[in-house]
């Protein structure tokens, strides 16, 4: 393996010398290398993903306080931003 820019160039000229099909065999197996057929072979099991993963919220439920200091920190940055418009 090469540690440098200079040497993958002439490891990569070594492998076509040596086959010059040598990356379109190793692009072949990575593409006949899948048992599944993963979500294009089967529409209806991507739905049932997709469903489920936008059932699943990862964020807490809001709280009336939460809310509440949401609005204030986004109306003083609002504020900010004015002060440094104006200053400039």
């Amino acid at each position: 393996m090469a540690g440098t820019k200079a040497g993958g160039l002439k490891a990569a000229k070594k492998n076509l010398a040596r086959d010059p099909n040598f990356y379109a065999k190793i692009g072949a197996k990575g593409g006949k290398n899948g048992k599944t057929g993963g979500f294009a072979a089967n529409p209806a099991l991507a739905r049932i993903a997709g469903a489920k993963g936008g059932k699943i919220s990862r964020r807490r439920k809001a709280t009336a306080t939460t809310a509440a200091s949401v609005t204030a920190a986004s109306a003083a940055q609002v504020a900010t931003q004015d002060d440094v418009t104006l200053a400039a």
